[in-house]
């Protein structure tokens, strides 16, 4: 069963709550969110750029403060153009926003339709990842005619990801102790435990031996 993605336990959740925050910033400011968005990642740049200078300056003894040095004038350099061109950096944000969308709600079908085999999903389960993907693919091919749409669809997209990731978190979570139940670990130390909630764990395999023939 595909599980990539979903084996911590809050992975899918801290996945889906950014997707909901982002998407609902686009819907709500659709004409400078992005902008806002990509100063953003300007800054975390510059400061990443800062805290490795100061992280290499302060353990220089162990060596590798020139790479912390070229790091930070790299992150700071990118910072700085991104900050000081914001417009084009959006479009460029928006087409990888397109991709991300449609790779993860492909991810999201895939991982649906390993999950069931061992819970019950119904139809409906992939309309979401469906939605993500189309609205991916939509804003890639970029029918509109203002920024601000563009924006706005792939907003509302962002958050149908959020809201499916959430969705597909938790039937997960399903599946996967069910596959655990059903395929108990081998690993040592594992425990194996029966669907009557009993461990198995000092089990061990009985051993058949054929009679001989007389």
């Amino acid at each position: 069963m595909i599980t990539f993605g979903f084996r911590h336990k809050y992975s899918g959740v801290i996945r889906a709550a950014i997707a909901v925050l982002i998407g609902c910033i686009m819907i709500i400011r659709p004409g400078s969110s992005l902008i806002f968005l990509v100063k953003v990642i300007a800054a975390i740049l510059v400061a990443s750029g800062i805290v490795s200078l100061v992280y290499g300056l302060v353990n220089r003894r162990a060596g590798g403060l020139g790479l912390m040095i070229f790091n930070t004038i790299v992150n700071i350099l990118i910072g700085v153009l991104i900050f000081s061109f914001p417009e084009e950096v959006a479009g460029f944000v928006t087409i990888l926003i397109g991709i991300a969308l449609i790779v993860f709600g492909l991810f999201q079908i895939v991982a649906m339709a390993s999950a069931a085999s061992f819970v019950v999903l119904g139809f409906w389960t992939f309309i979401l990842p469906v939605m993500c993907t189309l609205g991916g693919t939509l804003v890639l091919l970029n029918p509109f005619g203002t920024a601000s749409t563009l924006t706005l669809i792939a907003g509302i997209a962002v958050l149908v990801y959020g809201i499916s990731e959430l969705f597909s978190s938790w039937k997960m979570a399903r599946a996967m102790h069910e596959y655990e139940i059903k395929f108990p670990s081998s690993e040592p130390g594992a425990t194996r435990k029966g669907k009557d909630g009993i461990d198995y764990s000092s089990a061990k395999d009985a051993e058949f031996e054929k009679a001989d023939d007389k």
